[in-house]
C-alpha cells in the first residue's frame, strides 16, 4: 500500500542523511502537526483568507515532499498557487489520510 501513496525511497534517503532517529521523530511531529494544518486551511478557506490558504498549503506541501508523500504534496503545491478554492479542502484531507496512513505504517514497520 505505501508505494503506491509513498515514494518510499524520500524516506529512506532522508534516514541516511539524518539518522533513523530523527527522521522517525521529525515524522512523528509531521503526524501530529498535519491536522493542525489540514484544520488551517480548511478555516482559511472558509473565511476566504488567501494569505493564511497559501501558508497552509505551502507548509503541507513541504512537509509532505521531505516524506514522500507526492501525492499529498502535489496537491498541496496546486492549491498553494491557485488560491482559495471555490469549496472545502475535502480532496487534499482525503489525500492526508491515505499519505497518513502510509507513513505511519513506515513508523510502525
Amino acid at each position: 500500500m505505501t508505494d503506491a501513496v509513498l515514494d518510499s525511497a524520500a524516506y529512506a534517503e532522508l534516514q541516511d542523511t539524518m539518522g533513523a532517529d530523527f527522521a522517525a521523530e521529525l515524522l512523528e511531529t509531521f503526524l501530529a502537526e498535519a491536522p493542525v494544518m489540514l484544520d488551517a486551511l480548511r478555516k482559511a478557506a472558509a473565511a476566504s483568507d488567501a494569505e493564511g490558504f497559501r501558508r497552509a498549503a505551502h507548509s503541507i506541501k513541504s512537509n509532505a515532499g521531505l516524506f514522500g508523500a507526492t501525492a499529498l504534496a502535489d496537491m498541496a503545491r496546486g492549491m498553494e498557487l491557485g488560491g482559495l478554492p471555490t469549496a472545502a479542502p475535502d480532496a487534499i484531507e482525503a489525500e492526508y489520510g491515505r499519505a497518513g496512513a502510509a507513513l505511519r505504517a513506515l513508523l510502525d514497520g
